[in-house]
């Protein structure tokens, strides 16, 4: 059962017992899974998970603990970027070419060969794709990615898979397209390399951090329910980690904006967390042994080796996981790690450890609302799925009706000899003259063009369907989390490796410090009505 969803009780109320002020609780959201917890803030569960058996949580600090307003980096970085490749020898138009932050969404693979953004379902079918702004049509997707399996983790292909990569996708899109309205020659994998280290430099040499730190309010969005979660959290007894792979000075900036004067209780973002881990080169901090280091402040910045256990108030860099469970003094499913990386941060935890994952998708408010805008259509597209399929039943009785008539025509003495004339076939009388064979054999076939018919305008409906749902989650690419009618790449992503999955932590506030998640029953095809 969902979290979030009551139970009915097992067993008789009392009549006698104290009534609890049920409206109070859920204009609070209270418990998990109130009416009061608007849907857009609720924690999903993919896996059933129970708080109480949580004893220390860790947070990533980009993407999670600080929210980015993703428009303004996206800007960011494709200015900077742009001014990179210039200086790399790309034309000087290239600074007024047009684009749009809104073009990417995480999910999408780059095809460095042929200079497509495409988007995948769970089973690695491309379903939708551009060149540059040029949307590919189905029949060309077919024959270039339908006809063998698209292997991802190849050097021709690039993972679109986090909110920091968007604006790559987006500048690549760009410069595709206008290269290739300038009838320029195009070298598709140097231009996108080009883009990831114009990037990356950009970042290096502090081009876009100096800029961010300088300017918080316009790029961060400050969460003021972020410092209640977490002192939720610590009250209840869990303890708290952060693990990021951001500097340590860049960090010190970020969490004194976020939660510098948030609580009286904690005079420095420090007071929040138990053990604190910068610069972690996730996901190599799940897989290597580096060492765990401590960053001593006094006489200069230094590092030095860590010493166990673990000082609160210390700021410690690098590491690996199995230094850092034996400092947390727990292991496994004890810890509940939160970050929005699906590979970095969720996908290596979980293959590389037994910890608990919470998945943070800033963009799952606005995939709530578009879905939930959405309910006529996909209602009515669910009655069109189920007249389609009773007309198909139709359409194949009409056919083998149609194809018995043809054999009685044809080959009457045979077909008399062949049945019993007691149970004939699809109800036709062996009696039948063959002018009368004839006349049935004409309304059958106008009964499969009718059935053909209908079919064809349900088919039309469905596909405008999909076209307007698509359009009310995102312009090119629909919904991040779905494509058609099974889970997006990504979505399959997040329902395997996440435990839970909300869109921002302070969600959690609106839940019990000792939850009980439970995840949906899950149903095969052959379960379902």
């Amino acid at each position: 059962m969902r979290a979030g969803l009551a139970r009915r009780p097992a067993f008789p109320v009392n009549s006698t017992q104290l009534s609890l002020p049920l409206e109070e609780f859920i204009a609070q959201g209270s418990f998990s899974g109130a009416p009061g917890i608007a849907r857009h803030r609720r924690v999903f569960c993919n896996r059933d998970l129970r708080m109480n058996g949580i004893a220390w949580v860790g947070f990533d600090m980009d993407y999670t603990l600080a929210i980015y307003n993703q428009k303004e980096m996206d800007e960011l970085s494709i200015r900077a970027t742009i001014e990179k490749l210039i200086a790399r020898g790309y034309p000087e138009f290239i600074r007024s070419i047009p684009y749009s932050t809104e073009f990417a969404v995480r999910g999408l693979l780059i095809d460095k060969r042929l200079g497509h953004v495409l988007k995948m379902n769970r089973y690695k079918l491309v379903t939708k794709g551009y060149h540059g702004l040029r949307e590919l049509g189905k029949d060309e997707l077919r024959q270039l990615y339908h006809s063998k399996k698209i292997r991802p983790a190849t050097p021709r292909f690039h993972w679109i898979d986090t909110l920091y990569a968007l604006s790559e996708a987006t500048l690549y899109a760009a410069l595709v397209e206008a290269m290739t309205q300038r009838r320029m020659s195009i070298d598709y994998a140097k231009t996108f390399n080009d883009i990831r280290e114009g990037i990356d430099e950009a970042h290096r040499d502090g081009t876009i951090l100096e800029t961010v730190a300088g300017d918080f309010p316009r790029f961060v969005n400050k969460d003021h329910d972020l410092a209640p979660t977490l002192h939720k959290l610590r009250s209840a007894g869990k303890k708290l980690f952060v693990l990021t792979n951001s500097r340590w000075s860049y960090t010190d900036q970020m969490m004194k904006y976020l939660l510098d004067g948030e609580m009286s209780e904690y005079p420095h973002w420090r007071n929040y967390f138990d053990v604190v881990i910068v610069a972690a080169t996730k996901p190599a901090f799940f897989q290597e042994r580096r060492p765990l280091m401590e960053r001593v402040e006094r006489d200069g910045d230094r590092l030095e080796p860590a010493a166990f256990p673990l000082e609160r108030g210390k700021i410690y860099e690098g590491g690996n996981l199995h230094d850092l469970e034996r400092a947390l003094g727990a292991v496994g499913d004890e810890i509940l790690y939160v970050g929005d990386h699906i590979y970095g941060d969720i996908l290596r935890s979980k293959k590389e450890s037994a910890w608990r994952t919470a998945m943070i998708i800033q963009e799952l408010e606005g995939e709530v609302v578009a879905h939930e805008s959405c309910s006529e259509d996909i209602a009515r597209a669910e009655q069109l799925e189920d007249g389609r399929d009773r007309l198909e039943d139709e359409l194949r009785f009409y056919q083998m009706r149609f194809k018995e008539l043809s054999r009685r025509i044809e080959h009457p003495h045979a077909q008399l000899a062949a049945h019993d004339a007691r149970s004939p076939p699809f109800g036709l009388p062996f009696g039948l003259s063959n002018g009368e064979a004839e006349a049935e054999r004409a309304r059958t076939k106008r009964a499969i063009d009718r059935v053909r018919a209908r079919l064809r305008h349900a088919e039309a409906e469905l596909q405008a369907i999909d076209r307007r749902v698509d359009q009310r989650f995102h312009p090119y690419w629909g919904s991040l989390l779905k494509e058609e009618n099974e889970q997006s790449s990504f979505g399959a992503q997040v329902e395997e490796y996440a435990c839970l999955y909300t869109s921002r932590v302070s969600d959690f506030l609106l839940y019990s410090p000792q939850q009980f998640y439970r995840s949906p029953r899950d149903e095969m095809a052959h379960e379902l009505g």
